[in-house]
């Protein structure tokens, strides 16, 4: 069974950055894709970056440039550097995974993926 452990979350100033991760473990082989949603208080959950050794690196129009999404494969990893946060990036934060590779559109929907982890808190103050 694959499991998703995310770390790296907290409290940070409006303008500063953090940096979550995402190791997956309990598979005999490498993650293709792995991903980063986020959800708010009262919201739906939204996509939010995704990375594929197939089709490359994909990001939702709201942290452009502001986010990078890396990753370690040898360690099955993902990272999400997040820099110039704002209130509105306040949400936990789910890492998600899949062992194929998807054509990058279909990526920012939750339903592509087949596993999930907990989620990590992020709160951004004003």
């Amino acid at each position: 069974q694959v499991q998703l452990v995310e770390t790296g979350g907290g409290l940070v100033q409006a303008g500063g950055s953090l940096r979550l991760s995402c190791a997956a473990s309990g598979s005999t082989f490498s993650m293709n894709t792995m991903g980063w949603f986020r959800q708010a208080p009262g919201k739906e959950r939204e996509f939010v970056a995704a990375i594929s050794w197939t089709y490359g690196n994909t990001y939702a129009d709201s942290v452009k440039g502001r986010f990078t999404i890396s990753r370690d494969g040898a360690e099955n990893t993902v990272y999400l550097q997040m820099n110039s946060l704002k209130p509105e990036d306040t949400a936990v934060y789910y890492c998600a995974a899949l062992a194929v590779g998807r054509a990058l559109s279909t990526l920012n929907r939750s339903n592509a993926y087949d596993y999930w982890g907990q989620g990590t808190q992020v709160t951004v103050s004003s």
